[in-house]
């Protein structure tokens, strides 16, 4: 969840975050957050309609429990929706080259479209659409969005519960 800052456009108003002072400025937002990660959910069975994670799966301990865990807390024909810099993609290059040196990156793993389908896969999400922005092109001013993976640097991956 962060601080919240990104999820409250969206009127997402549940999520967690393994950080405490992440937590608290979420919470002084009117968000909900559980002190928690996405490998243990605090949450019963079937009782979202999405999970969105963005620019954090490449943080997880285990990204097939966590995949495991969201599909758990959807209802039937929810969706997950995963936005991530794909570690195949110029700038993902750039990120793992670089990484040892980041503070934010040093302990991140990056994971391409197709290593994180798979692991979607096995935890039963099917029906995937994938998305892309951030290319290294240049780019007139507003963002372009394409569809599919292998040219932008950050995809968002849909899958469904069926």
């Amino acid at each position: 969840m962060g601080t919240g800052k990104f999820a409250i456009p969206f009127g997402i108003n549940i999520g967690v975050d393994p950080s405490f002072e992440m937590a608290v400025k979420a919470k002084r937002s009117g968000i909900d957050v559980s002190l928690a990660v996405a490998e243990a959910l605090p949450f019963k069975d079937e009782v979202f309609d999405f999970v969105l994670m963005v620019t954090s799966v490449c943080f997880f301990d285990d990204v097939s429990a966590a995949f495991n865990e969201a599909f758990r807390v959807l209802k039937p024909g929810g969706s997950i929706i995963i936005g991530v810099v794909d570690s195949e993609s110029e700038l993902g290059k750039r990120y793992i080259e670089k990484k040892e040196r980041s503070r934010f990156y040093r302990e991140a793993t990056f994971y391409s479209v197709p290593e994180l389908t798979g692991h979607l896969e096995n935890s039963g999400f099917s029906d995937f659409e994938f998305n892309q922005t951030v290319f290294m092109e240049e780019q007139p001013s507003g963002a372009i969005v394409r569809k599919g993976y292998g040219e932008g640097s950050f995809v968002v991956i849909k899958g469904v519960k069926r």
